[in-house]
């Protein structure tokens, strides 16, 4: 699930692949015997709710990302009065668009939304009447073509409105599976490396033939050219989370693409009601607080950003690579959480430690500390250092080495 070059791995490939997070040892929120939280203050240490340093990634399990405090101060600021939702949308999915290059935008709630939005803006479009029946998608065009290795926990979100999938194996079967009830070409980014067919080639299939086309680029920033790369490639549709690299609202994601499409994904769902898409209401806080996140993100230094992760990764590395029998190596994942990480190897002769001993004392201990999901069958601990906070880093690397020591 996570040798070196499965590096990728995100939230839904670890959901799909690794059953333990949904059996009862899961992770759990642990409280430390003092009832405080560690390392928290204020609401969490109230509610008694354990917090820890983030050595994983933006993980949905794990909360996300931390909001910029720009993004903080504008959801703050938004919440204070009153305003349309629909001329809110307008105006953000418009600075959005043209910062981005895309023809328009929309703010969801979550990727998964942007999904079912998307989805729906090409199965039922504009037409009230099919907009109140979804998901009964008789009489329309209700086929989304999938690659067959593409399918994964998520596509429920497409499925939600009604959607037949159909799969394919390669461009030639993509090509042959279009037919009248065709409503749209799905790809999962991430999956890029998956079977035969690339994005480039199904984005191309689209435009031939006259289907729409929607990426699920969820967490595939960064690097920030992603933001606008897939809509130049020719996808009509893309879908990101806003609630990782970009560091906007947890609950928010993002919807770009074209016009015509954007403004139909909008009319099936929030604010209007009968429509599939009303379960997933986006309030004007996360609109404000996503579009805010979006200007922060293309606006920072990158590179700086970068060589602050390389040094963090080194600077671990560094600390366990001196023990016994310890190994590390730095790996940036393919295509998903494409930034350094560090994998920590241990030979089992040497070191007497599991995997899952060594992520229990991290996730039990003062600190707690969670760590990047990977098979719990190889020695082998995976981090990631780019949600990481101020100098906790150190803390990470003191911890990682005073386990291995103890243990060699």
């Amino acid at each position: 699930m996570t040798t070196k070059d499965e590096g990728s791995v995100s939230r839904r490939r670890f959901l799909q692949g690794v059953g333990a997070l949904s059996a009862p040892t899961a992770f759990t929120p642990l409280q430390s015997r003092d009832g405080r939280s560690g390392g928290a203050s204020g609401i969490y240490e109230q509610l008694g709710v354990r917090t820890f340093i983030n050595a994983a990634g933006t993980y949905t399990m794990f909360s996300g990302s931390l909001l910029h405090p720009e993004v903080r101060k504008a959801m703050d600021e938004a919440s204070r009065a009153y305003v349309s939702i629909e001329e809110l949308q307008q105006i953000c999915g418009d600075r959005i668009a043209a910062a981005t290059g895309a023809e328009a935008a929309l703010i969801t709630s979550g990727c998964a939304a942007a999904l079912m939005l998307a989805t729906a803006a090409c199965v039922a479009g504009e037409d009230e009447d099919a907009i109140r029946r979804v998901p009964d998608t008789s009489g329309l065009r209700n086929e989304v073509i999938f690659v067959k290795e593409h399918r994964f926990g998520y596509d429920h979100a497409i499925r939600n409105v009604g959607a037949k999938i159909v799969e394919a194996e390669t461009g030639a079967e993509i090509r042959e599976a279009i037919g009248e009830r065709t409503a749209m070409l799905f790809f999962l980014n991430f999956a890029n490396d998956r079977g035969p067919v690339s994005r480039e080639e199904v984005a191309a299939i689209g435009k031939e033939k006259d289907i729409p086309t929607l990426i699920d680029a969820a967490a595939d920033l960064p690097p920030v050219s992603n933001l606008s790369a897939y809509i130049e490639m020719g996808y009509d549709l893309v879908a990101f989370s806003g609630g990782k690299a970009l560091r906007g609202p947890q609950c928010s994601g993002l919807l770009m693409g074209r016009k015509d499409l954007i403004r139909a994904a909008y009319r099936n769902g929030p604010p209007f009601g009968n429509t599939i898409g009303r379960i997933a209401k986006v309030g004007k806080e996360e609109i404000v607080g996503l579009t805010r996140a979006v200007e922060v993100y293309l606006a920072k230094d990158h590179a700086a950003e970068w060589d602050r992760w390389e040094s963090h990764v080194s600077h671990i590395g560094a600390a366990v690579s001196s023990i016994e029998g310890v190994r590390s190596e730095r790996f940036v994942p393919e295509i998903a959480n494409q930034v350094p990480h560090l994998a920590i190897e241990w030979d089992s002769r040497v070191v007497d430690l599991t995997r899952d001993a060594f992520v229990r004392e991290l996730r039990e201990g003062e600190p707690s500390i969670e760590v990047r999901p990977s098979d719990p069958a190889e020695p082998r601990l995976e981090i990631g250092v780019w949600m990481m906070d101020g100098d906790e880093y150190r803390i990470v690397a003191s911890r990682c080495a005073d386990i291995l020591r103890a243990s060699a």
